[in-house]
């Protein structure tokens, strides 16, 4: 289907412990935690590690989805191209659309949080300076669009160093929380349970920003053209990093029920986590933890980047965006129009972000928002691999519960808490989350009329790609990569 005309990405970047960092990273432990908790627990109070738990069952379903559809389907556009080849392209198109818009809302939700943690490194009185943040902050997502504009080894090593520090600073305030004897509250194991959701729509709530919290694993795929053995690696990379998160994310969110009040999680709205630590170890504590946040928006910052511009090369080298998106640099090897077209775009969203309100509103619609987004476009990969893989799903339990039962499951969910959830949300989080999808069907109706390749695809069957001879990844060219066959045993 992809036309591969001109030059590629770079092949065989990235080894598997890059991969799983990325991962990682894509999730931002740190800034998920730091951004999204007063978001959470405003929505479902105690029952935020329940949340938590309870989506990252199908989140678990979303992540297998993409380790059977990468194993078919090398495409930078991931699940743009695994829903196009196997639902429709219409459905395809609107999946990658989805990931290209709530990576671009994110990169203006991000860069607030990274520029306001800068800030209040130096004066904590400084970090609710909408104006001052925005600036720190369009600064801190310039220096990673230059990072990712010099190639997926430069970006790797960047996330190592940033992930690194971030994860170190975790887990000892993990061992310290541990230990902590100041307590709100005792534990209580009703957290994990549905006691303390309010109805079913507020379960739904509460899972749409379980989503937010576990957005991000999925970059593995938008890399598979520049990862080696991409067809084993980036799917495993993906469920390893969705099981880290989820215990880094219960462990903190645990914390902040037992250690700080229900006031002190509102007057902090986008800060808990720095408010955490200064609970739990007075004078270092916070300002440790800020240190932690500031890395992991940075480094998800850059996680995002590739998402949205592998995720646009993809669509401009399939003539479904403008042609010049899918061009690539000669000298980095990465998609240099895409890369500074989404810099512009972001830093004027910047810019018109201020009219907007204080850093904790601007983060929950977008949050939500964004929520609705990964629910289209993780439910539609969903779907994606049960049509795939529907002619082997009855040759063995494995096959059936993995690659079939468990991801459509997961994608039944998604859809659920996108209708559930559009019920208790605020009209601007709706405007943005359904407004952007809606401008998607302009360029899509455009060039299907154009008679991009795209809308006639090749179908994606798995038992037609696992019968093919297998070639491993050093052996073949850049662009060769695309559909060979890899014998898939569950």
């Amino acid at each position: 289907m992809s036309n591969n005309r001109g030059r590629g990405l770079q092949a065989n970047a990235l080894g598997t412990f890059d991969t799983v960092v990325m991962a990682i990273a894509g999730s931002a432990p740190a800034y998920s935690l730091a951004a999204t908790t007063a978001v959470l627990v405003g929505a479902v109070g105690l029952a935020s590690p329940a949340a938590l738990l309870w989506c990252a069952i199908p989140m678990l379903g979303i992540a297998l989805a993409f380790s059977y559809l990468g194993r078919i389907d090398v495409n930078a556009g991931a699940s743009y191209s695994w829903v196009g080849r196997t639902l429709h392209p219409f459905l395809g198109f609107i999946s990658g659309w989805a990931l290209v818009v709530s990576a671009t809302i994110f990169m203006v939700a991000g860069s607030l949080p990274a520029g306001s943690m800068t800030l209040s490194l130096f004066d904590s009185g400084l970090a609710d300076n909408v104006a001052l943040s925005t600036v720190v902050g369009a600064a801190w997502f310039l220096v990673m669009l230059v990072v990712v504009l010099g190639g997926a080894r430069l970006t790797v090593r960047a996330q190592l160093l940033m992930s690194g520090i971030e994860l170190a600073i975790l887990l000892l305030f993990v061992v310290l929380a541990l230990f902590h004897t100041g307590t709100a509250r005792t534990f209580d194991w009703s957290w994990l349970g549905f006691s303390h959701f309010d109805g079913v729509s507020g379960f739904a709530s509460g899972a749409l920003i379980a989503a937010f919290y576990y957005w991000g694993w999925d970059v593995t795929s938008n890399l598979s053209e520049e990862t080696r053995n991409s067809r084993r690696t980036t799917g495993l990379a993906g469920l390893i990093g969705v099981g880290i998160v989820f215990a880094l994310f219960e462990v903190f969110t645990i914390a902040v029920n037992v250690i700080l009040s229900a006031d002190q999680i509102a007057a902090n709205d986008a800060n808990v986590l720095g408010v955490l630590g200064e609970e739990i170890w007075p004078g270092w504590g916070g300002k440790l933890l800020i240190v932690a946040v500031m890395l992991s928006t940075i480094a998800t910052l850059e996680t995002t980047l590739i998402q949205v511009t592998r995720s646009l090369f993809a669509m401009g080298r399939d003539r479904t965006m403008p042609a010049a998106l899918g061009k690539v640099h000669r000298t980095w090897n990465t998609p240099h129009v895409a890369i500074a077209v989404v810099g512009g775009v972001a830093l004027a969203m910047f810019i018109a972000s201020n009219a907007l309100g204080s850093v904790g509103e601007i983060l929950s619609d977008a949050i939500s928002a964004i929520g609705l987004q990964i629910a289209v476009y993780y439910g539609l990969a969903g779907l994606a691999v049960v049509v795939a893989y529907r002619k082997m799903l009855f040759k063995s339990a494995g096959n059936f519960l993995l690659g079939g039962l468990w991801p459509l499951c997961g994608a039944l969910f998604m859809f659920w808490i996108f209708v559930e959830s559009l019920g208790e949300l605020s009209s601007a989080a709706i405007a943005i989350g359904i407004g952007g999808l809606a401008v998607g069907l302009i360029p899509m109706l455009w060039y299907w009329k154009q008679g991009s390749d795209y809308y006639r695809p090749a179908r994606l069957d798995a038992t037609r790609t696992v019968e093919a001879d297998y070639v491993p990844d050093e052996h073949v060219s850049e662009h060769a990569r695309a559909y060979e066959g890899l014998p898939t045993d569950f």
